[in-house]
């Protein structure tokens, strides 16, 4: 049994430095998408339209973000599963 407090446990979290990179893609793509939803919108409306354009910032904003938590989330699982097996693959159909 591995002691708790042994540097030897093993962890099915990503290295740090890949969450905080994820973290960061995620903001980034939410601003990303917060700015083409405000440009959509800003282009199509005449007038006063600071409210649409506001929505249309923030659903762009959550959409980007959303989608690219995802893909972050993939890519984390994926990138902890090679680390585990080493790109090896299980091939059941050989026997």
């Amino acid at each position: 049994m591995v002691d708790p407090a042994s540097p030897e446990e093993r962890s099915a979290l990503p290295p740090k430095g890949a969450r905080w990179l994820a973290f960061a893609s995620i903001l980034i793509g939410g601003l990303c998408g917060g700015l083409i939803g405000f440009a959509f919108i800003d282009l199509q409306c005449e007038g006063d339209c600071g409210l649409w354009t506001g929505l249309g910032a923030l659903v762009g904003a959550l959409a980007g973000a959303a989608g690219l938590a995802v893909v972050a989330n993939l890519t984390l699982r994926a990138m902890e599963e090679w680390r585990l097996f080493g790109g090896r693959r299980q091939d059941r159909d050989r026997r």
